[in-house]
């Protein structure tokens, strides 16, 4: 009896021993490392103090750009967002006066920033710099589309991307030019066969999958975790351009190919009808900028920036279309205090509204209204003597940015499926037969609108 009590009593100073020492283990584990900093996790650790290693790569490059006068703005989506949710208190912050890294340390695999290409001095220079200071940078060009319409200088490569990693962070710098419409482009990120896939994860970048337009920030100086950095004045609109930034090119090539067959008009008469499109054109994507809605080039206007880059000069109009939803009480207004007057109103708001106003020269502004359907869109379209509506369908788009006569504007996305909706595929298929050769190289194409129906 005596034995087993000895046995008994053994057992329990064994486990309580065993006990005793575990709970030294889990003590040490989460209490004394978590105090001395040793037992963060990494994701947590990025987020307290200056220890990061996104804040420490970010810190590097900002030095580099700096040292070598190189003007780079954020531009990052994630940053900028953080920074709209607190604009006030940094706005207000001084150099130096953080006292926790809220910003750059937040986990992420790239932070992007920008530089407009012609500010940039010494290009060769920096790179040098930048790999003697730690960072492995990848320069990504690409052919400069302002001189596609050149042929004799197509094929001119300019820088679009710089990636640049230090440690286990990469910095995204991604490089603005200007073009003639006073706005600012960037080009497609697309990997050439000799870069190594594998040197950073593509996938998550948010900026290069498409070229992109902006429209020119205003740039301003503040302080973030103990950084000076530039960013946009207005950091929201800039955030709200990045969904709808994506930016498609003239056909240049297509449309040298056309006048190579057809002989561009370059009579005293269209000359002037493209002088006065040009101009109403711009007066009404002024008109309208003001009033914060958007327009697409649509009809012969769409056709004529697809087929040849330019203005059709026997369309005798100028064809602008609207989403209804941003259709505005005082357009009407709006287009007459800025000298075009109201020549026709079709239909009403809710069922089939087209505008057409009266510019200088007898050339007109007609815009199209389209309604959004389940599968598809519309536009209407009213007989003038009879007073009938119409319904003319398009297979959903969405819009895009393009230059067209020195002007940023946008297009429909599918610009051929948009067309041949509006016109049938006899528009684009002008070589198939001489009568419909005849058809749209003299007379344009058939408008399917309601001045077709009078």
């Amino acid at each position: 009896m005596s034995r087993i009590n000895k046995n008994v009593i053994l057992a329990l100073l064994t486990l309580t021993s065993s006990a005793f020492l575990l709970f030294q283990l889990y003590y040490y584990k989460h209490y004394l490392s978590a105090k001395n900093g040793a037992g963060l996790s990494k994701s947590k650790g990025s987020r307290i103090g200056f220890d990061g290693t996104q804040w420490r790569t970010v810190k590097k490059f900002i030095m580099l750009t700096s040292s070598q006068n190189v003007p780079v703005f954020l531009i990052d989506p994630l940053i900028l967002e953080l920074i709209n949710k607190n604009f006030e208190k940094v706005k207000n912050a001084s150099h130096g006066s953080a006292s926790e890294c809220k910003f750059f340390c937040v986990p992420r695999d790239f932070t992007a920033f920008a530089l407009q290409y012609h500010l940039w001095k010494n290009e060769e220079g920096w790179f040098r710099i930048a790999e003697n200071m730690g960072f492995q940078c990848l320069k990504i060009e690409s052919k400069d589309p302002r001189l596609d319409g050149i042929d004799s200088l197509s094929g001119t490569e300019i820088p679009l991307h710089y990636i640049c990693t230090l440690a286990s962070h990469a910095v995204h710098l991604v490089v603005f030019h200007e073009r003639s419409g006073n706005y600012l482009w960037h080009g497609h990120l697309r990997l050439k066969g000799h870069i190594d896939r594998k040197f950073v994860p593509f996938r998550k970048l948010q900026f290069g999958r498409y070229p992109g337009a902006f429209d020119r920030p205003e740039l301003q100086q503040i302080t973030i975790d103990g950084l000076e950095v530039l960013i946009p004045k207005d950091p929201m609109h800039f955030l709200e351009e990045i969904p709808h930034s994506r930016f498609i090119e003239c056909r240049y090539k297509e449309a040298r190919a056309f006048f190579q067959q057809y002989l561009d008009d370059n009579t005293v008469e269209a000359m002037a009808f493209r002088k006065s499109a040009k101009e109403l054109l711009q007066l009404a994507a002024k008109t309208l900028k003001k009033l914060g809605v958007r327009f697409w080039l649509s009809s012969g206007t769409c056709l004529g920036w697809y087929r040849q880059c330019g203005i059709i000069p026997y369309s005798k109009d100028v064809d602008l279309g609207i989403f209804i939803q941003d259709y505005k009480s005082d357009i009407i207004s709006a287009f007459q205090d800025a000298g075009l007057p109201l020549k026709h109103k079709f239909g009403k708001v809710e069922d089939s509204l087209e505008l057409s106003f009266q510019g200088k020269d007898d050339v007109k502004l007609d815009i199209f209204f389209f309604y959004e359907e389940t599968d598809h869109m519309w536009n209407g379209g009213t007989q003038a003597k009879t007073g009938k509506k119409f319904k003319y369908l398009f297979p959903k788009f969405t819009l895009c940015w393009t230059e067209f006569i020195d002007m940023k504007v946008r297009v429909p996305c599918e610009t051929i499926e948009y067309i041949e909706a509006n016109y049938g595929t006899v528009c684009l298929a002008y070589q198939e037969k001489t009568s419909y050769i005849n058809l749209f190289s003299t007379h344009g194409c058939p408008q399917r609108g309601p001045e077709s129906q009078d």
